[in-house]
């Protein structure tokens, strides 16, 4: 007859045994030995018990770094709820942001990295991780010197690759974190980002774009597009990517930026070329600044914060399945609420230049001078270039007849436009045209406006 069990023999939670086997040699009675099957939830190999020798002294359970995983309880008989394990109260409760009014200052004169770090301080960002590289340097550099000053971190990793990781755990805390990098440094963070994008942690990177491919050289160019709106990093793979053409929209965008991160829990990039990075504008702050809470699902490292897990690794198929699905369902909300443009003049014409970042300004002044001549033509700027402004753009067709995408890459705007047009089914009429340039050559204003008179007289030709 077998002898009766002491009331706190150990039981083993498989599925969060993580097979540290930290308990098998705190065992005096070798009730415990590592085991040789592999979990198919948790992928770790959990340990084996053989109970008939123990005595019920808890120093296993004692010894397990896991608060679920090696127990006193049965776990079968905790159903969804694990808390009693560990005696954790529920769940925090989120800590709202607080916004702080900022007193009225004159505008100041800022060169558009160093307003972009001024938007991320006062968007509520404490901690900065990165590697220089240029023409992003001077944004990291103003962190390296404001962060200090305001309690905040900042940390120049050893590289890239060590930076987005650093990020990882510091936006999975619920704390804000940003880097400033440029082509080639972002290339490298690209594993680390699909990470963040399936494990659902909010994060910032300001990519200042130089030309490539390879090291090229450090001119502004527009050869990300294709990469932060189609390619940030493998899997099914999604983020907000935000576009600004001014200094002042640096410091916008990156508070944006920030609000969009932990509103959808997803890395954003605010997507600027090397001119705009360089280039100093006129820049005033806005009415108030974040004093930033907590947010429930943070891994806080307190008991309240105790259940929460960041994982992005889901061993079963239909999980991994299962997680996509979810990950899709945002990205649908997300091109759904936040498509965001500029239409300049676009009420009445018949031709539109699409164009974005430091070539909007050659862009905008070609309608001001085809404008003066009578010509109906207007400036459609996409501030989302993921998603990109289908819905603002859709309208203006009911007039327009032509578009011309001005851009510095080769085609990689254009891209993104017609296969918004043809998901829209809305590109059957229309004459798409275009103007580029490659290496750090950027678009002028007089090439702009001899493109849009090429269009016009070809289709008055044609007819």
């Amino acid at each position: 007859m077998p002898r009766e069990r002491p009331l706190d023999v150990p039981t083993i939670n498989r599925e969060h045994c993580k097979g540290c086997f930290r308990c098998v040699p705190a065992c005096a009675h070798g009730c415990l030995e590592p085991g040789s099957e592999i979990h198919p939830v948790s992928g770790a190999v959990p340990v084996a018990l053989d109970l008939d020798g123990c005595t019920g002294c808890g120093l296993c359970i004692d010894a397990c770094p896991e608060p679920y995983g090696l127990v006193s309880v049965d776990p079968a008989a905790l159903g969804d709820d694990p808390a009693p394990l560990t005696g954790f109260p529920t769940p925090a409760a989120e800590i709202p942001d607080v916004y702080l009014p900022l007193p009225s200052l004159r505008p100041m004169l800022l060169r558009g990295t160093h307003a972009s770090a001024i938007g991320a301080l006062l968007a509520g960002c404490r901690h900065f991780f990165g590697y220089p590289i240029t023409p992003s340097t001077e944004g990291a550099e103003l962190m390296a010197r404001l962060l200090p000053v305001v309690g905040g971190t900042f940390v120049q990793a050893a590289s890239e690759v060590a930076a987005v990781n650093m990020m990882y755990g510091c936006g999975g805390a619920g704390l804000r974190t940003m880097t400033f990098t440029s082509s080639p440094g972002f290339s490298l963070m690209l594993e680390g980002i699909s990470y963040l994008v399936g494990a659902e942690i909010p994060a910032v990177f300001v990519n200042v774009m130089r030309a490539g491919p390879g090291l090229g050289n450090i001119g502004p160019e527009q050869g990300d597009v294709k990469l932060t709106c189609r390619g940030l990093g493998h899997g099914n793979t999604h983020a907000p990517v935000l576009a600004p053409a001014s200094p002042q929209e640096m410091l916008d965008l990156t508070v944006l930026a920030f609000e969009l991160a932990f509103r959808y829990r997803t890395p954003v990039v605010v997507l600027a070329d090397g001119h705009l990075g360089q280039m100093a504008g006129r820049v005033s702050l806005p009415a108030a600044q974040v004093h930033p809470g907590l947010p429930a699902w943070a891994v806080w490292g307190d008991a309240a914060h105790r259940r929460n897990v960041m994982t992005s690794i889901y061993l079963r198929e239909v999980d991994q399945e299962a997680h996509n699905l979810r990950l899709i369902e945002k990205y649908q909300r997300i091109a759904a609420a936040e498509q965001r443009a500029e239409l300049h003049r676009c009420h009445d014409a018949d031709t539109l230049v699409v164009a974005c970042n430091t070539p909007a300004g050659a862009a905008r002044g070609a309608v001001e001078a085809l404008r003066a001549e009578g010509v109906p033509v207007g400036l459609f700027r996409p501030l989302t270039l993921w998603p990109f402004p289908i819905r603002q753009l859709q309208p203006l067709l009911e007039h327009a007849r032509r578009i011309l995408v001005v851009e510095a890459s080769d085609g990689q705007l254009e891209d993104e436009l017609r296969l918004a047009l043809s998901h829209a089914r809305l590109d059957a009429d229309l004459d798409i045209a275009h103007l580029r340039h490659y290496g750090g050559v950027l678009p002028s204003l007089d090439e702009v406006v001899t493109a849009v008179r090429s269009m016009t007289v070809r289709e008055a030709v044609a007819a």
